[in-house]
């Protein structure tokens, strides 16, 4: 896949130099840990600041900081911020989602925005949403929320108590309060309640993905069921799955919190956003898939986050730092998955995958990046396998107590409903060993019932490693990797056939694209250019639903 993607990535900065320069300087926006997006997704990016920050208060471990983690999680505050304000007197007019919003900040700087949603003439309360930048370090200067302490920055909100603002064109007198009435309109317990109507209902329901946890739990809401379970220390009330939370103490349930943000709430609304990306490419159409791109390049922001950085190699809190972690551990790092540092495979893998998807919804080839995203799900699901393993091997050989337990049980939760759509009967075995308060741990069991389901999930042996033991530089006992039916003769034949199909084909497809340019650069010679100025105009705000909670 590297080969190929390379490849072609080569073939078309070759052919499209000319043509497309144009549309090549209007995609110049900061990577997401080695993704180039082609729109602007910083906002978006920034809700790994809020798994951050929930982290941040729950490792205080006070009935104060555990109070700050939930309202965190149910409110936000680093993402889609918006000022909620109270007008001195009606708006004199419907005033359209979008609409420019001007005002001034407690120094008198000007602050810029939008309106949040459309509002109806005669309205008092309005939202105004802050307007993004490009920059990731400075992509907003409100970050309000739930946050606390130095999380907290309102230098760039709206200045506080009366004054005026800009509405279109209007200008009203305001009134709010910053450190209340800055809000925000993407969380991630959001990540989990919108669920039920973006997936179960969607325009292309039903979504498989979806379809396995909702069935195995039996509600679309399952993550922020299992969270909040988790903050109060109750039960849970699902089809199959149930945890006792009460069962944990602090140490425990921070485990269960903090893994079930990101590994559940944020793992599914990643996939969520391909989805949406799918349902609305349009097929054979080169310039009207920005919004597709768009709603891909969030689905990529969601699994990454903000603080890997643009090569991806600092620390982040989100799917692609989970992925790093678990390698470590599997001794799948680097390109060929066989060393014990460097990147894990999977990211290789999984940003070569994105990539295809976004040159394949741009160019309208639909099917194939339904093909794309259904190979991105399965890869999403390895650190969740390796995670489980890796948790029954500590409690079951290496005395793991509630924190190792807690953490078996999470990742179980983030996988289960798929190992059950494959069979019941291995989901049975894993849940049972690692379920909140199971009373004996058997890892090897654990380890066969998921070996078991490789094939079916789509994943090999080599994908998922064995636990490797840094301390005596081999793997643990009974715990390397295991073997697939296939040989090593049958996948190397294969992989060269492939390789010199992949030849031949990326060879035709660099000359058609050569005399395609060719062919425009000709037109545009005779002045009849195939493309005119301004059709190859690519949003970066989104579609309609950018304002709803992308």
């Amino acid at each position: 896949m590297k080969f190929s993607i390379s490849l072609l990535a080569a073939s078309l900065a070759t052919a499209e130099a000319g043509v497309w320069g144009n549309l090549r300087r209007r995609l110049s926006f900061e990577k997401v840990a080695t993704y180039s997006p082609g729109s602007q997704v910083t906002d978006h990016c920034a809700i790994d600041r809020d798994q951050r920050a929930i982290e941040v208060e729950l490792a205080r471990k006070t009935n104060e900081s555990w109070e700050n983690a939930q309202q965190i999680y149910l409110q936000g505050g680093n993402s889609k911020s918006y000022a909620l304000i109270t007008l001195s007197e009606p708006l004199r007019s419907n005033v359209a989602k979008g609409t420019s919003v001007t005002g001034k900040n407690a120094d008198g700087n000007e602050v810029a925005g939008k309106m949040y949603d459309t509002t109806s003439s005669g309205a008092v309360n309005v939202k105004v949403q802050y307007a993004t930048t490009d920059v990731q370090d400075s992509y907003v200067q409100c970050q309000v929320g739930a946050l606390v302490g130095e999380d907290v920055n309102m230098s760039g909100c709206f200045a506080d108590g009366e004054n005026t603002i800009n509405i279109g064109g209007e200008v009203y007198t305001y009134t709010y309060t910053a450190a209340t009435e800055n809000k925000n309109g993407r969380t991630i317990t959001g990540f989990s309640t919108q669920l039920e109507d973006k997936l179960k209902n969607g325009p292309g329901a039903p979504y498989a993905d979806f379809e396995y946890f909702r069935k195995y739990y039996g509600t679309s809401d399952y993550a922020d069921q299992w969270v909040n379970a988790a903050f109060e220390g109750g039960r849970t009330s699902f089809t199959n799955g149930n945890a006792d939370f009460s069962q944990y103490g602090m140490e425990g349930r921070e485990q269960i919190i903090k893994k079930g943000t990101a590994y559940m709430n944020v793992w599914m609304y990643t996939i969520r956003e391909f989805e949406d990306a799918l349902d609305d490419c349009k097929r054979g159409c080169i310039n009207c898939n920005d919004d597709p791109v768009h709603a891909w390049d969030e689905g990529v922001c969601f699994y990454t986050g903000s603080l890997e950085g643009q090569d991806g190699a600092p620390s982040g809190y989100l799917l692609h730092q989970l992925a790093d972690k678990r390698s470590l551990d599997f001794k799948t790092g680097g390109p060929d998955g066989t060393d014990v540092d460097g990147q894990p495979k999977l990211n290789y893998d999984l940003m070569d995958e994105f990539a295809l998807g976004n040159y394949q919804l741009q160019s309208g080839n639909c099917p194939s990046a339904r093909k794309t995203k259904e190979r991105i799900a399965q890869l999403m699901y390895i650190p969740m396998i390796q995670g489980s393993i890796r948790y029954a091997y500590k409690v079951d050989k290496l005395q793991g107590g509630e924190k190792e337990k807690a953490e078996g049980a999470a990742f179980a939760a983030a996988v289960l409903p798929r190992v059950h759509a494959a069979n019941s009967d291995a989901a049975s075995k894993i849940y049972n060993n690692l379920r909140v308060g199971a009373s004996s741990t058997n890892h090897q069991e654990v380890k066969a019932a998921f070996e078991s389901v490789y094939s079916q999930l789509g994943l090999t042996c080599a994908d998922i490693g064995g636990l490797w033991n840094e301390a005596t530089n081999s793997y643990y006992p009974g715990m390397g990797p295991c073997t697939d039916a296939s040989t090593t003769k049958v996948v190397t034949e294969t992989n060269s056939t492939l390789a010199i199909a992949l030849g031949t084909t990326f060879g035709v497809l660099f000359a058609l694209a050569l005399i395609a340019v060719l062919y425009m650069r000709s037109r545009e010679k005779q002045g009849a250019p195939v493309f005119k100025a301004g059709e190859l105009e690519f949003k970066t705000e989104g579609g309609e639903e950018e304002a709803d909670f992308n």
